[in-house]
Protein backbone atom coordinates (compact mmCIF):
# COMPACT_ATOMS: atom_id res chain seq x y z
CA UNK A 1 0.00 0.00 0.00
CA UNK A 2 1.63 3.34 -0.93
CA UNK A 3 0.76 5.90 1.61
CA UNK A 4 -0.27 9.39 0.77
CA UNK A 5 1.54 12.23 2.14
CA UNK A 6 -0.19 16.13 2.73
CA UNK A 7 1.58 18.79 3.22
CA UNK A 8 -0.97 19.75 5.45
CA UNK A 9 -0.09 23.55 6.85
CA UNK A 10 0.25 24.41 3.06
CA UNK A 11 -3.20 23.23 1.80
CA UNK A 12 -6.14 24.57 0.72
CA UNK A 13 -8.61 22.54 3.37
CA UNK A 14 -6.78 22.33 6.15
CA UNK A 15 -9.90 20.92 8.36
CA UNK A 16 -10.95 18.57 5.43
CA UNK A 17 -7.57 16.78 5.92
CA UNK A 18 -7.97 16.75 9.56
CA UNK A 19 -11.39 15.09 9.52
CA UNK A 20 -9.90 12.55 6.61
CA UNK A 21 -7.05 11.70 8.74
CA UNK A 22 -8.91 11.12 11.37
CA UNK A 23 -11.99 8.98 9.69
CA UNK A 24 -8.45 6.79 8.81
CA UNK A 25 -8.05 6.62 12.57
CA UNK A 26 -11.66 5.37 13.00
CA UNK A 27 -11.91 3.00 10.12
CA UNK A 28 -8.59 1.22 11.60
CA UNK A 29 -5.59 2.76 9.68
CA UNK A 30 -2.30 3.92 10.68
CA UNK A 31 -1.38 7.10 9.89
CA UNK A 32 1.81 9.24 10.50
CA UNK A 33 1.56 12.21 12.37
CA UNK A 34 3.98 15.26 13.80
CA UNK A 35 4.52 16.23 17.35
CA UNK A 36 6.75 18.69 18.51
CA UNK A 37 9.69 16.14 19.23
CA UNK A 38 9.22 13.44 16.54
CA UNK A 39 7.10 12.18 13.38
CA UNK A 40 5.24 8.61 14.64
CA UNK A 41 2.33 6.40 13.36
CA UNK A 42 -0.51 6.39 14.80
CA UNK A 43 -3.41 3.95 15.99
CA UNK A 44 -6.87 3.83 17.50
CA UNK A 45 -6.33 1.19 20.50
CA UNK A 46 -9.62 -0.35 20.38
CA UNK A 47 -8.56 -1.63 16.56
CA UNK A 48 -6.67 -5.01 17.66
CA UNK A 49 -5.89 -5.29 14.03
CA UNK A 50 -4.61 -1.49 13.86
CA UNK A 51 -2.34 -1.97 16.86
CA UNK A 52 -0.99 -5.28 16.06
CA UNK A 53 0.12 -3.88 12.71
CA UNK A 54 1.94 -0.63 14.38
CA UNK A 55 3.52 -2.85 17.28
CA UNK A 56 4.90 -4.80 14.01
CA UNK A 57 6.71 -2.30 12.40
CA UNK A 58 10.24 -2.40 12.45
CA UNK A 59 11.52 -2.67 14.97
CA UNK A 60 8.94 -4.55 16.81
CA UNK A 61 7.81 -2.99 19.56
CA UNK A 62 7.53 -4.57 23.34
CA UNK A 63 4.52 -5.71 24.42
CA UNK A 64 4.24 -2.98 27.11
CA UNK A 65 1.47 -0.33 26.50
CA UNK A 66 2.31 2.21 23.78
CA UNK A 67 1.85 5.53 25.13
CA UNK A 68 -1.66 7.50 24.50
CA UNK A 69 -1.38 10.73 23.23
CA UNK A 70 -4.09 13.28 24.51
CA UNK A 71 -5.85 16.45 23.00
CA UNK A 72 -5.80 18.08 25.97
CA UNK A 73 -4.07 17.91 30.01
CA UNK A 74 -8.20 17.83 31.27
CA UNK A 75 -8.33 13.99 29.23
CA UNK A 76 -5.63 12.52 31.64
CA UNK A 77 -8.18 12.16 34.61
CA UNK A 78 -10.08 10.06 32.32
CA UNK A 79 -7.53 7.19 32.80
CA UNK A 80 -6.39 8.23 36.42
CA UNK A 81 -7.16 7.44 39.81
CA UNK A 82 -6.76 10.15 42.82
CA UNK A 83 -4.39 12.78 41.61
CA UNK A 84 -2.14 15.08 44.23
CA UNK A 85 -2.23 18.54 44.10
CA UNK A 86 1.41 18.47 42.61
CA UNK A 87 0.43 15.61 40.45
CA UNK A 88 -2.56 18.53 38.98
CA UNK A 89 0.47 21.17 38.81
CA UNK A 90 2.61 18.57 36.47
CA UNK A 91 -0.30 17.91 34.30
CA UNK A 92 -1.55 21.57 33.81
CA UNK A 93 2.19 23.12 33.44
CA UNK A 94 4.07 20.86 31.81
CA UNK A 95 1.62 20.25 29.29
CA UNK A 96 0.84 20.77 26.56
CA UNK A 97 4.51 20.09 25.68
CA UNK A 98 7.26 17.43 25.32
CA UNK A 99 6.84 15.71 27.93
CA UNK A 100 5.34 12.65 29.01
CA UNK A 101 4.46 11.82 32.35
CA UNK A 102 4.14 8.24 34.26
CA UNK A 103 1.49 7.77 36.63
CA UNK A 104 0.95 5.29 38.80
CA UNK A 105 -2.93 4.05 38.73
CA UNK A 106 -4.72 0.85 41.27
CA UNK A 107 -5.97 -1.88 39.92
CA UNK A 108 -9.70 -0.73 40.29
CA UNK A 109 -9.08 2.36 38.59
CA UNK A 110 -7.57 0.44 35.91
CA UNK A 111 -10.41 -1.69 35.77
CA UNK A 112 -12.70 0.74 35.91
CA UNK A 113 -11.58 2.64 32.88
CA UNK A 114 -10.52 -0.37 31.00
CA UNK A 115 -14.07 -1.62 31.33
CA UNK A 116 -15.51 1.98 30.31
CA UNK A 117 -13.07 1.51 26.78
CA UNK A 118 -14.20 -1.83 26.34
CA UNK A 119 -9.97 -2.78 26.23
CA UNK A 120 -8.31 -5.32 28.25
CA UNK A 121 -6.19 -3.13 30.62
CA UNK A 122 -3.10 -4.63 30.21
CA UNK A 123 -3.45 -2.33 26.86
CA UNK A 124 -3.95 0.77 29.20
CA UNK A 125 -1.58 0.31 32.14
CA UNK A 126 2.06 -1.30 32.56
CA UNK A 127 1.59 -3.13 35.80
CA UNK A 128 0.71 0.04 38.16
CA UNK A 129 1.32 2.55 35.76
CA UNK A 130 0.38 4.33 32.60
CA UNK A 131 2.08 6.69 30.44
CA UNK A 132 0.41 9.72 29.24
CA UNK A 133 1.47 12.36 26.88
CA UNK A 134 0.29 15.76 25.00
CA UNK A 135 1.57 16.86 22.39
CA UNK A 136 2.42 20.84 21.81
CA UNK A 137 1.52 20.55 18.56
CA UNK A 138 -1.77 22.02 16.44
CA UNK A 139 -2.10 18.98 13.88
CA UNK A 140 -1.51 15.68 16.09
CA UNK A 141 -4.02 17.58 18.25
CA UNK A 142 -6.64 18.30 15.91
CA UNK A 143 -6.03 14.74 14.82
CA UNK A 144 -6.34 13.19 18.26
CA UNK A 145 -9.15 14.98 19.21
CA UNK A 146 -11.40 13.94 16.27
CA UNK A 147 -10.55 10.48 17.44
CA UNK A 148 -13.25 8.28 18.43
CA UNK A 149 -10.67 6.22 21.19
CA UNK A 150 -7.38 6.42 22.81
CA UNK A 151 -4.80 7.41 20.30
CA UNK A 152 -1.57 5.43 20.34
CA UNK A 153 1.85 6.66 18.45
CA UNK A 154 5.01 5.47 17.99
CA UNK A 155 7.93 6.86 17.27
CA UNK A 156 8.91 6.54 13.52
CA UNK A 157 12.32 4.96 13.74
CA UNK A 158 14.51 2.23 12.14
CA UNK A 159 17.37 -0.34 13.80
CA UNK A 160 19.26 2.14 14.34
CA UNK A 161 17.04 3.85 16.47
CA UNK A 162 17.32 7.35 14.50
CA UNK A 163 13.98 9.14 14.75
CA UNK A 164 12.37 10.96 11.91
CA UNK A 165 11.84 14.71 12.52
CA UNK A 166 10.90 15.23 8.66
CA UNK A 167 8.37 13.43 7.26
CA UNK A 168 10.86 12.20 4.58
CA UNK A 169 12.85 10.82 7.12
CA UNK A 170 10.22 8.13 8.01
CA UNK A 171 11.37 4.56 7.08
CA UNK A 172 10.80 3.35 3.74
CA UNK A 173 9.45 -0.46 5.55
CA UNK A 174 6.87 2.32 7.41
CA UNK A 175 5.46 4.11 4.73
CA UNK A 176 4.48 0.78 3.12
CA UNK A 177 1.76 0.17 6.46
CA UNK A 178 0.63 4.06 6.56
CA UNK A 179 -2.72 5.14 4.52
CA UNK A 180 -1.77 8.61 4.89
CA UNK A 181 1.18 11.07 6.43
CA UNK A 182 0.67 14.23 7.39
CA UNK A 183 3.63 16.59 6.41
CA UNK A 184 4.02 19.53 8.77
CA UNK A 185 7.52 20.66 8.20
CA UNK A 186 10.35 19.78 10.61
CA UNK A 187 10.01 19.17 14.50
CA UNK A 188 10.58 22.30 16.49
CA UNK A 189 12.57 20.25 18.45
CA UNK A 190 15.71 18.04 18.09
CA UNK A 191 15.65 16.50 20.78
CA UNK A 192 13.50 13.20 22.55
CA UNK A 193 10.14 14.09 24.56
CA UNK A 194 11.41 14.09 28.79
CA UNK A 195 9.32 10.83 30.26
CA UNK A 196 8.81 12.31 34.35
CA UNK A 197 7.61 10.15 36.90
CA UNK A 198 4.90 11.85 38.98
CA UNK A 199 4.89 10.93 42.68
CA UNK A 200 2.34 12.12 45.53
CA UNK A 201 4.96 15.35 46.04
CA UNK A 202 7.87 15.24 43.84
CA UNK A 203 8.73 14.40 40.25
CA UNK A 204 11.56 11.75 38.92
CA UNK A 205 12.96 12.15 35.85
CA UNK A 206 13.32 8.67 33.40
CA UNK A 207 14.63 9.79 30.44
CA UNK A 208 16.20 12.96 29.97
CA UNK A 209 15.11 14.84 26.78
CA UNK A 210 13.78 18.84 25.61
CA UNK A 211 12.92 19.67 29.92
CA UNK A 212 16.09 19.18 31.99
CA UNK A 213 15.56 19.51 35.39
CA UNK A 214 16.18 22.98 35.29
CA UNK A 215 13.48 23.84 32.70
CA UNK A 216 11.19 21.49 34.76
CA UNK A 217 11.81 23.77 37.93
CA UNK A 218 11.33 27.16 36.65
CA UNK A 219 7.72 25.94 34.95
CA UNK A 220 6.51 24.42 38.14
CA UNK A 221 6.84 27.84 39.66
CA UNK A 222 3.92 30.18 40.04
CA UNK A 223 4.36 32.63 37.47
CA UNK A 224 2.65 36.15 36.76
CA UNK A 225 2.91 37.42 33.42
CA UNK A 226 1.94 40.55 32.87
CA UNK A 227 1.42 41.72 28.85
CA UNK A 228 1.94 45.00 26.54
CA UNK A 229 2.87 46.43 23.24
CA UNK A 230 6.39 47.51 23.92
CA UNK A 231 7.37 46.08 27.41
CA UNK A 232 8.68 49.49 28.50
CA UNK A 233 5.82 51.62 30.42
CA UNK A 234 3.12 49.12 31.31
CA UNK A 235 3.77 45.65 31.57
CA UNK A 236 7.46 46.33 33.28
CA UNK A 237 5.61 49.03 35.83
CA UNK A 238 3.09 46.43 36.75
CA UNK A 239 5.75 43.56 37.13
CA UNK A 240 7.86 45.94 39.36
CA UNK A 241 4.73 46.80 41.45
CA UNK A 242 3.96 43.51 42.01
CA UNK A 243 7.05 41.69 42.86
CA UNK A 244 7.02 44.78 45.28
CA UNK A 245 3.55 44.16 46.88
CA UNK A 246 4.19 39.56 46.88
CA UNK A 247 7.15 40.47 48.82
CA UNK A 248 5.63 42.42 51.33
CA UNK A 249 2.43 40.11 51.46
CA UNK A 250 4.67 37.37 51.78
CA UNK A 251 7.15 38.35 54.11
CA UNK A 252 10.39 37.72 51.76
CA UNK A 253 12.67 40.06 49.88
CA UNK A 254 12.37 40.66 46.52
CA UNK A 255 15.11 38.64 45.40
CA UNK A 256 13.99 36.08 47.39
CA UNK A 257 10.60 35.85 46.02
CA UNK A 258 12.43 32.91 42.92
CA UNK A 259 13.67 30.80 45.79
CA UNK A 260 10.64 30.71 47.22
CA UNK A 261 9.04 29.72 43.60
CA UNK A 262 7.09 32.79 42.68
CA UNK A 263 8.43 34.59 39.25
CA UNK A 264 6.74 37.88 38.27
CA UNK A 265 7.41 38.59 34.66
CA UNK A 266 6.34 41.33 31.84
CA UNK A 267 6.45 40.92 27.79
CA UNK A 268 5.17 42.80 24.77
CA UNK A 269 3.74 41.99 21.73
CA UNK A 270 5.98 44.30 19.62
CA UNK A 271 8.77 44.35 22.21
CA UNK A 272 12.64 44.87 20.91
CA UNK A 273 14.56 42.86 23.33
CA UNK A 274 16.88 44.41 25.77
CA UNK A 275 15.58 47.90 25.42
CA UNK A 276 15.24 49.62 28.66
CA UNK A 277 12.17 51.06 30.24
CA UNK A 278 11.06 54.90 30.05
CA UNK A 279 12.75 57.50 31.53
CA UNK A 280 9.29 58.93 32.57
CA UNK A 281 8.37 54.91 33.78
CA UNK A 282 11.28 54.47 35.97
CA UNK A 283 10.90 57.44 37.98
CA UNK A 284 6.97 57.59 38.76
CA UNK A 285 7.72 54.12 40.12
CA UNK A 286 10.22 55.46 42.38
CA UNK A 287 7.66 57.54 44.32
CA UNK A 288 6.14 54.09 45.02
CA UNK A 289 9.07 52.53 46.10
CA UNK A 290 9.51 50.24 42.79
CA UNK A 291 12.73 49.94 41.09
CA UNK A 292 12.39 49.46 37.34
CA UNK A 293 16.28 50.94 36.18
CA UNK A 294 17.52 47.39 35.36
CA UNK A 295 14.48 46.67 33.45
CA UNK A 296 15.13 45.09 29.32
CA UNK A 297 12.66 44.57 27.47
CA UNK A 298 11.47 41.19 26.08
CA UNK A 299 9.29 39.46 23.44
CA UNK A 300 6.17 37.95 23.67
CA UNK A 301 6.90 33.98 23.07
CA UNK A 302 5.10 30.33 23.38
CA UNK A 303 7.35 29.67 26.13
CA UNK A 304 6.52 32.27 28.41
CA UNK A 305 2.88 31.34 27.71
CA UNK A 306 2.95 28.22 28.91
CA UNK A 307 5.92 29.32 31.84
CA UNK A 308 2.67 31.12 33.35
CA UNK A 309 -0.20 30.45 35.39
CA UNK A 310 -1.75 34.11 35.39
CA UNK A 311 -1.54 36.34 32.18
CA UNK A 312 -2.30 39.65 33.13
CA UNK A 313 -3.06 42.23 29.90
CA UNK A 314 -3.02 45.81 29.70
CA UNK A 315 -5.74 45.64 26.57
CA UNK A 316 -7.70 43.46 24.92
CA UNK A 317 -5.47 43.23 21.21
CA UNK A 318 -2.73 41.93 23.96
CA UNK A 319 -4.84 39.14 24.85
CA UNK A 320 -5.63 38.07 21.25
CA UNK A 321 -2.16 38.15 20.43
CA UNK A 322 -1.64 35.44 23.65
CA UNK A 323 -4.29 32.92 22.28
CA UNK A 324 -2.72 33.58 18.79
CA UNK A 325 0.13 32.16 19.75
CA UNK A 326 -1.11 29.91 22.15
CA UNK A 327 -4.84 28.83 21.30
CA UNK A 328 -4.99 26.85 24.57
CA UNK A 329 -3.75 29.44 27.29
CA UNK A 330 -7.32 31.18 27.01
CA UNK A 331 -8.20 30.27 30.07
CA UNK A 332 -5.39 32.19 31.92
CA UNK A 333 -5.76 35.04 30.71
CA UNK A 334 -7.46 38.48 33.04
CA UNK A 335 -7.27 41.65 31.89
CA UNK A 336 -5.63 43.37 34.73
CA UNK A 337 -8.94 46.10 34.54
CA UNK A 338 -11.85 44.24 33.94
CA UNK A 339 -13.39 47.55 32.85
CA UNK A 340 -11.28 49.20 30.04
CA UNK A 341 -8.09 49.18 28.40
CA UNK A 342 -4.99 50.37 30.49
CA UNK A 343 -4.12 52.98 28.12
CA UNK A 344 -0.33 53.31 26.82
CA UNK A 345 1.21 56.77 27.91
CA UNK A 346 4.09 56.83 25.62
CA UNK A 347 4.12 60.00 24.24
CA UNK A 348 2.51 61.50 27.86
CA UNK A 349 4.28 64.10 30.38
CA UNK A 350 5.54 62.56 33.34
CA UNK A 351 2.49 63.37 35.54
CA UNK A 352 0.41 60.83 32.79
CA UNK A 353 3.41 58.07 34.31
CA UNK A 354 2.74 58.86 37.90
CA UNK A 355 -1.40 58.86 37.43
CA UNK A 356 -0.97 55.18 35.49
CA UNK A 357 1.55 54.30 38.39
CA UNK A 358 -1.14 54.55 40.84
CA UNK A 359 -3.67 53.25 38.39
CA UNK A 360 -1.68 49.95 38.66
CA UNK A 361 -1.16 49.96 41.58
CA UNK A 362 -4.37 49.59 42.64
CA UNK A 363 -5.80 47.25 39.96
CA UNK A 364 -2.57 44.57 40.89
CA UNK A 365 -3.98 44.99 44.83
CA UNK A 366 -7.47 44.21 43.72
CA UNK A 367 -6.50 41.41 41.23
CA UNK A 368 -4.38 39.67 43.82
CA UNK A 369 -6.95 40.33 46.19
CA UNK A 370 -9.55 38.81 43.93
CA UNK A 371 -7.22 35.81 43.29
CA UNK A 372 -4.51 34.42 45.24
CA UNK A 373 -1.38 32.97 44.19
CA UNK A 374 -2.14 29.42 42.55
Amino acid sequence: MASQTVQVLQSGDYDAHIRHAAELLNRGQLIALPTETVYGAAAILNHNDALARLRSLHPPAQSKPLVIHLPHPDQANRYLGHVTDFGQRLIHKLWPGPVALVFDVPLDRQLQVAAQLNLPHTQLYDASTITLRCPDHLVATDVISHANGPVVIRKATDSSDFSAQRADQIPTPWTEHLQLILDAGPTKYSKPSTIIKVNPDNYQIVRHGVYDQRIIDRLLRTTLLFVCSGNTCRSPMAEALTRKTLASKLGLSEADLEKNGVSVLSAGTFAIPGSHATPAAIEALKTLGADLSHHRSRPLTVELIHQADVIYTMAHAHALAVTTLVPSASHKILPLNPDADVDDPIGGDVALYHSLAQQLHTLIEKRLADRPLP
